[in-house]
């Protein structure tokens, strides 16, 4: 448990919080790229695509030095393509199954087309986004857990994940962790069109981009219920349904754009033994149960940690509270729907009348102690969870927080059951309902849940140590 104080002997306050957060984000990226300059200096790396670099297709007879550095030995595996997209534009087939935020961004901030400023930009873009990153959980968790110390635990586990890796390479997960954590606090704050800009921009970072639409149809649907059930008003529903289809019709554009961009230029006017497998949508080992083969046990084994984390998180919850749960919120009492992520637009109306947002610590602490009185007492199923009052749901088992495990399912299944599965690491890693739920077990840990923690530190402090070790060799599987 995190334990930290103020100047004056009393309980610290955010800004404090943010400060550990900025800390801790920024000690543990200096951390990673150090450690990937120095096993890229003294190993020999399992992928020797670093230094290959062969001239533009639009430039043949331009040369593109090379100058090796530690920094450029570590441009590998998905490096290279977004490297090469910056140089050169999409070239390849290949090229497509990147998308082209972090290749326009490293562009953009690097003022010659050469592979070494190229790559030294994508570096401080992706660790500079990791660090706002935090600093949006954070403040994304405090808003809608309403526990600042729960919230600065998350923020704090975010920045030592499993995936550290990948957020301090030239990867896309810190952008996309960026905007999606971004934009998920400006929901919960009520700035729909700044949120939705974040999602958009999301989904131009990694493709799960555009599923952050889920959270604004979310509202959508129970405020068009609202007001079509709860004050007969035909005309208000279906003008709160057009404004939520037009906003996420605005997440899906980019993602779509971009598709139908590589789609028409390596699918349309081609002879038929020219188009390539993919565009008849042939993708080998995608797809409902595709991956499911004896010979992927391996890459099954590896995503165990991330995928047994989000089934506690999604099953405690359900369990917890079934009623919510599986009535997709419209069985949850009216006093907690009173808030942003369910009614209200209005950030101010919902600080006024969200009771359960702005439920006391006291109150918190009661439920929590009534909860360990029982367990000490080895009566764990009679504690009351159906019975207890709005107020007293506190953090990750409030309403609120029932989109978003939502979300985490989904994601989890479509990992397990369609992808291949050993990107499911980096893919969930980026899901808020993980790090609530994992400082949720270790503020309470029951007596049935503390199996599940030590499992999963220990899993996952394996993988990190892994990782750090032969920096990205670790992901020798990982999809192209």
């Amino acid at each position: 448990m995190v334990e930290t104080s103020g100047q004056h002997g009393g309980p610290p306050s955010p800004d404090q919080h943010q400060v550990l957060v900025l800390k801790s984000a920024i000690y543990s990226r200096l951390l990673l790229v150090t450690l990937i300059i120095l096993f890229r200096t003294l190993v020999s790396p399992y992928d020797t695509s670093a230094p290959l670099n062969p001239p533009c297709l639009s430039a043949p007879n331009a040369t593109l030095l090379n100058h090796p550095s530690s920094l450029e030995n570590a441009v590998v595996w998905d490096s290279v393509y977004f490297l090469r997209i910056a140089q050169c534009g999409y070239e390849y087939e290949q090229s497509f199954a990147f998308l082209p935020l972090l290749p326009f961004s490293a562009s953009l901030f690097s003022f010659l087309a050469l592979r070494p400023l190229l790559a030294l930009s994508a570096y401080v873009i992706n660790n500079l986004a990791f660090v706002l990153a935090a600093l949006y959980l954070y403040k994304l968790s405090l808003t809608l857990l309403n526990h600042p110390q729960m919230a600065l635990r998350a923020a704090l586990l975010f920045c030592f994940n499993p995936a550290s890796i990948f957020y301090s390479s030239i990867y896309s997960e810190s952008l996309y962790a960026l905007l999606c954590f971004g934009g998920m606090y400006h929901f919960v704050s009520g700035g729909n069109n700044l949120a939705v800009l974040f999602f958009a921009l999301s989904g131009c970072a990694r493709s799960n981009g555009v599923l952050n639409a889920g959270y604004l149809c979310f509202q959508t649907m129970h405020r068009a219920y609202h007001a079509l059930f709860h004050k007969n008003h035909v005309t208000l529903a279906l003008q709160i349904a057009i404004v939520g289809a037009l906003r996420s019709a605005c997440i899906f554009a980019p993602f779509v754009a971009f598709q139908a961009y590589g789609y028409y230029n390596m699918c349309v006017g081609r002879s038929p033994d020219e188009i390539r497998p993919w565009c008849k949508a042939r993708i080998p080992g995608v797809g409902f149960l595709r991956y499911f083969q004896l010979k992927q046990l391996p890459n099954f084994l590896l995503a165990s940690p991330i995928l047994s984390l989000a089934l506690c998180s999604v099953v405690y919850y359900a369990k917890s509270r079934p009623q919510n749960f599986f009535s997709l919120g419209f069985f949850t009492p009216m006093e907690e729907k009173n808030c942003v992520v369910f009614l209200s637009n209005d950030l101010s109306r919902s600080k006024e009348t969200c009771n359960v947002e702005k439920s006391s610590v006291r109150v918190e602490e009661h439920f929590n102690l009534r909860r360990r009185k029982n367990v000490i007492k080895g009566d764990v199923a009679n504690v009351p969870i159906e019975s207890e009052p709005a107020e007293a749901w506190p953090g990750y088992l409030s309403a609120s927080v029932l989109p978003f495990v939502l979300h985490l399912g989904f994601m989890a299944c479509t990992a397990f059951f369609v992808m291949h599965v050993q990107v499911s690491t980096r893919f969930l890693s980026a899901s808020p309902p993980l790090y609530w739920f994992a400082s949720y077990i270790m503020a309470y840990p029951a007596k049935s849940f503390r199996w599940v923690c030590c499992f999963q530190t220990s899993i996952l402090l394996l993988n990190e140590k892994k990782s750090r070790r032969f920096s990205l060799k670790a992901v020798a599987l990982v999809e192209v």
